[in-house]
């Protein structure tokens, strides 16, 4: 009998280890889900920028979905970001072949300072390849904004704007609010489930730069969460108060944009 429940990271390696892959990883354990990967690209890089990157061959990529599917018992998957058309249609291609559990896609398109991340026509392929095959989707303010063409100002923008990206075929959708201010109180992120349901859901907001790794840790903790079993709603509930905690209490690692603490992550009881 298998002794905890698996899941699996679609993403690229970041060498520093405050996000992508790596980030993925840290939350899996932190949450005490065993955290699988196939890695799309790596990235060479530490807490002033990244300096180089590289994609891996489709072929390769195939591999490693072919023998994580013979092995093991992936529960629930996350995808992070995938900079181009091809590696967007391995991936999807590879998802519908074998069972993975649900599938939680960051659309890592457009950082949180509004910098596109990915070519532009990768974000057609991402749209009519992977969104339909997302039991959640979590874009960031900005990306939310990219693939519906809504700018999001008032609240009903938001409610507008996942109605869009949910008739685009993903199920649940999580838009994660705006870090437009410091004078700011708290960060609002807009959920809609497959039934209709919505939510608020607000946390504070912290002023640090210790912050890498915010999406990829917040849809990783949703995809742990699935692999438990945990219901879609009570998952990002989860998610939104373990990235909060991990922020809330700085690690100092590195000299400028650091990574959050997924060690203090887990210091909250779900009210």
């Amino acid at each position: 009998m298998e002794q905890y429940p698996q899941a699996l990271t679609i993403a690229g390696s970041d060498s520093d280890g405050s996000a992508g892959m790596q980030a993925d990883l840290h939350t899996f354990f932190a949450r005490k889900v065993y955290g699988a990967s196939v890695i799309t690209a790596c990235v060479a890089g530490n807490s002033y920028g990244i300096q180089a990157s590289i994609t891996l061959p489709t072929t390769f990529i195939d591999k490693e979905f072919e023998l994580l599917a013979a092995d093991y018992k992936i529960r629930a998957s996350k995808t992070g970001m995938l900079a181009n058309s091809e590696l967007i249609k391995t991936v999807a291609k590879n998802y519908r072949l074998y069972d993975f559990g649900p599938l939680v896609v960051d659309p890592v398109i457009v950082t949180k300072h509004g910098n596109m991340l990915i070519e532009e026509d990768a974000l057609a392929t991402l749209k009519e390849e992977l969104l339909p095959l997302a039991t959640v989707l979590t874009p960031n303010f900005y990306e939310a904004e990219k693939l519906t063409g809504i700018t999001l100002k008032e609240e009903q923008d938001f409610v507008t704007a996942a109605a869009v990206l949910q008739k685009m075929g993903a199920k649940n959708i999580v838009i994660k609010g705006a870090h437009q201010s410091e004078k700011q109180k708290n960060v609002a992120d807009y959920v809609l489930l497959e039934t209709g349901e919505s939510h608020w859901l607000k946390a504070p907001y912290h002023k640090t730069d210790r912050i890498n790794g915010t999406g990829d840790s917040l849809s990783a903790c949703i995809a742990a969460e699935l692999a438990k079993g945990t219901d879609v709603l009570t998952a990002v509930k989860i998610a939104k108060k373990f990235v909060n905690h991990a922020i809330a209490e700085e690690l100092i690692i590195g000299h400028k944009f650091g990574p959050i603490n997924h060690w203090a992550g887990n210091n909250f009881e779900l009210a």
